[in-house]
């Protein structure tokens, strides 16, 4: 009964993207070769818990009493929800290799580096805890077709992994011919990768130029998407909110998110 705009402000995702979720689940249920008992909720409703879930980020037990179930059997729901979506591709990311393809045209590639708050940790804290946030956090880096604006693949890391240490980790490489642009955090990439441009950076007691300024300007233009993106992958609350979950489950769900932005991307 919602209007497509209200559909949206409550689930996160379109009405076509949740009516395509749920044939992808349907699909994978017929596959199941024992039935086994009857679930709780109908598969529109595990859908749609599943995404109020990732979108408002309560805890398991105040959804389960919104539901009438158990808050281990939302954990269990949640869980299946999540990895039947990502298994069925339909919301998966181009991926790293798409950077080391030949463009047929000028191709650019914004990157940039986001943080999540989490809980503090029991042990380790020092590898989470970002200077720059003053708080415990996990990194997301996050590479972007400027042109399109559309998301080719994510990186993760620790808080106190710096930007450029976490771009080294994650493995990422890009064709000869691509050209990347970065913020401060990337200073130095241009040693691995002639086609890149960063900011330029004040050097102290120095100040900028006003053709560094603009150049600065112009630049900070281009890599603005990325921004845009950020905003709108953190519209999901477990992306905004303390992340309260074990770690090793968090990239997932941030690829999930990125894989339904870009399927709506456009639309």
């Amino acid at each position: 009964k919602l209007s497509a705009t209200d559909f949206k402000r409550l689930t996160g995702v379109k009405r076509k993207t949740f009516q395509l979720m749920v044939r992808v689940v349907k699909a994978e249920e017929k596959k199941k070769k024992k039935s086994g008992r009857p679930p709780e909720l109908r598969i529109e409703d595990q859908i749609l818990m599943t995404l109020q879930y990732l979108r408002e980020y309560r805890t398991y037990y105040h959804i389960g009493t919104d539901w009438g179930i158990s808050e281990s059997a939302v954990c269990r729901i949640v869980h299946k929800i999540e990895n039947i979506l990502i298994r069925s591709r339909k919301f998966s990311l181009p991926g790293k290799k798409e950077l080391l393809k030949t463009p047929t045209e000028e191709k650019v590639v914004v990157m940039d580096v986001t943080e999540s708050p989490i809980e503090r940790p029991q042990k380790g804290q020092k590898a989470f805890f970002s200077g720059k946030q003053k708080n415990h956090t996990l990194k997301t880096q996050v590479i972007v077709d400027q042109k399109t604006g559309k998301i080719i693949c994510l990186g993760h890391g620790k808080g106190k992994t710096h930007d450029f240490r976490l771009f080294k980790n994650s493995g990422v490489k890009f064709g000869e011919l691509l050209k990347v642009i970065a913020d401060k955090g990337y200073q130095g990439i241009a040693k691995i990768h002639d086609l890149s441009e960063t900011p330029i950076k004040k050097k102290k007691g120095e100040k900028l130029t006003k053709e560094e300024k603009q150049y600065n300007r112009q630049l900070n233009k281009l890599r603005i998407i990325v921004e845009h993106i950020n905003r709108r992958l953190k519209i999901f609350k477990i992306l905004s909110y303390p992340y309260r979950n074990r770690g090793r489950r968090f990239g997932l769900r941030a690829n999930l998110i990125a894989g339904i932005y870009n399927y709506e991307f456009g639309d």
